[in-house]
């Protein structure tokens, strides 16, 4: 998780992107030039920029003849950008609340990806396995009404789990209780590409 907005314009450059995909696997820059249709030189530029912001670490030094070859790889398999990076700017989920307004559905997934970047790296330093739930699927409602009807029910069910389950004393939390964020969004499926949906369609014709 790229917290530092300096980390993050430096990984946003489309070369360096690219070196950190190739880097999955340690390399050296002579390879990786080849792999990236660069001069040596100019990989190397870019590297010491994603090994300054801790996106890239030494792996190996290599001795070879008067020249000293440096093996470097990415610090993670993969890299997600936090909302934190862009703190001031940054949805706020706080700042209103409204059950249908498709902008808080994207503050409370934005709240969501900074707090689970945070909670993984303490975890990741702990030792320990992060406790996390989660449910995704698709649902075809055959009218608005329906999916209406679908958020009303889903709401009165959440609400009375909730009230099943929460403990808000203080004894629970003397106890090592330990408060939990739950979110349950609906919204829209993103259309396939018209080539994949005709492609689907020919297919069901066959």
């Amino acid at each position: 998780m790229i917290e530092d907005p300096a980390a993050a314009e430096a990984s946003l450059d489309p070369i360096r992107t690219r070196i950190l995909r190739e880097l999955v696997e340690p390399a050296s820059a002579t390879q990786l030039a080849s792999k990236v249709g660069l001069p040596r030189q100019k990989v190397n530029y870019h590297l010491k920029a994603l090994e300054r912001h801790g996106l890239v670490e030494l792996v190996e030094e290599r001795r070879k003849g008067n020249v000293t070859e440096r093996v470097l790889r990415a610090t993670a398999a993969s890299y997600l950008i936090s909302p934190g990076a862009l703190a001031s700017v940054a949805p706020d989920p706080r700042r209103f609340s409204d059950r249908f307004s498709a902008f808080w559905l994207l503050s409370l997934a934005s709240r969501t990806v900074q707090e689970m970047g945070k909670l993984i790296a303490g975890a990741a330093v702990a030792k320990k396995k992060l406790a996390s739930f989660a449910i995704d699927g698709e649902i075809t409602f055959r009218s608005a009404a329906e999916r209406a009807a679908f958020a009303e029910e889903l709401g009165v069910a959440v609400t009375q789990l909730v009230d099943k389950y929460h403990d808000g004393g203080a004894a629970a939390v003397a106890g090592g209780g330990r408060k939990h964020r739950l979110v349950v969004v609906l919204h829209p499926a993103l259309k396939a590409p018209l080539t994949q949906q005709s492609a689907e369609k020919d297919q069901g014709n066959d």
